[in-house]
């Protein structure tokens, strides 16, 4: 049987054969007593590579943005997001369950907003209403098709965020993926928030876990919200030994994600009845528009041996990762213009 070309997500990656020897290889310890090395080495590393003092390693993306809104907010605080952030959209309203916090949703093109959204947001000081307490920006934004926060953009709305008191925290789930793309460190991100997360299952082809980053003091709290929410592993040295492979081996690699991705989009362009503007696929998410059912057509490629994701009545995902290869795009390029104009 033809082996299936994976576009439905980047978490579909699988280690690699020496990401496998790494973990294999780690020295390994009791990280819910604080002594596995590897771990450690992981967390200091990822510490650095943010311009933070600290650092947590976290089963998922989804616990690593829970812990830190855990770690910095009260109940019956609200929190200001944009309406497709994942904290939002795809954490089973979390930030009410574990944290009793409201929420206020944002709006604006690519998962972004301006200063000037914030500040609208910002509730008055007044026992009437709840207490504007953190703001969360995702940097690449998922449903904002992956596109990257200018860095001046996010200086500006953290800014406004801190001049009124607000905590920041970055959900940095494809932070990787948005440096790789804008040549902007990772420290320079960091600097404009409180905690900072990281996800190394996506672009980064781990199986499991993310890193949470932030001062001494948060750090803390989060270890706290981490044992609280059953996140603490015992010798998980094995899958942080992944993460720090991946670090050193596979962020180079992410610009050939992003070619991939631009490639599929511009293919798209060329189509009619799709709806793609290839100038905003700018790392490894592509989102389009088709004429017909996007359900009946994603059952359809996967019969043609291509697996994406329907996210709407007519919209279909596609992303890019380490486990799609330029031959697999290839494919892909070759079989969507019969396909789709069929449609």
């Amino acid at each position: 049987m033809p082996r299936l070309i994976d576009l439905r997500s980047d978490t579909v990656t699988l280690p690699t054969e020496a990401m496998k020897r790494a973990m294999m290889a780690a020295p390994l310890g009791d990280d819910v007593l604080g002594d596995d090395p590897t771990v450690l080495a992981l967390q200091e590393r990822c510490a650095d590579l943010f311009g933070k003092e600290a650092a947590c390693f976290v089963p998922s993306g989804s616990m690593a943005n829970q812990v830190s809104i855990r770690s910095q907010t009260s109940p019956g605080d609200e929190i200001i997001c944009h309406e497709f952030s994942h904290i939002y959209q795809y954490e089973g309203a979390a930030w009410a369950a574990i944290s009793g916090c409201s929420i206020a949703l944002l709006r604006g093109d690519g998962g972004q907003f301006d200063a000037c959204d914030v500040e609208a947001a910002i509730r008055p000081d007044d026992h009437h209403f709840p207490r504007s307490g953190l703001l969360v920006v995702e940097n690449t934004q998922n449903r904002g098709g992956g596109a990257v926060w200018p860095i001046d953009r996010i200086e500006r709305a953290t800014s406004a965020a801190r001049h009124h008191g607000l905590a920041c925290h970055l959900d940095g789930a494809r932070i990787w993926n948005a440096s790789a793309a804008s040549g902007v460190s990772l420290a320079d991100y960091g600097q404009h928030f409180d905690t900072v997360s990281a996800c190394f299952s996506k672009g980064l082809g781990c199986p499991v876990g993310s890193i949470v980053c932030g001062t001494k003091d948060i750090i803390r709290r989060v270890h706290r919200a981490r044992k609280m929410l059953g996140g603490a592993m015992r010798q998980s040295g094995m899958l942080a030994a992944a993460a720090i492979y991946a670090i050193d081996h596979h962020r180079e690699r992410l610009g050939e994600d992003h070619a991939r991705a631009r490639r599929i989009a511009e293919t798209l362009a060329t189509i009619e009845g799709v709806a793609i503007d290839p100038d905003a696929v700018e790392t490894n998410i592509v989102y389009f528009d088709v004429g017909g059912d996007a359900a009946d057509i994603v059952q359809s490629l996967e019969s043609d041996g291509i697996r994406m994701l329907d996210s709407g009545p007519h919209t279909i995902r596609a992303v890019t990762s380490l486990a799609v290869s330029d031959e697999d795009i290839d494919v892909v390029c070759e079989t969507l213009p019969g396909l789709l104009t069929a449609r």
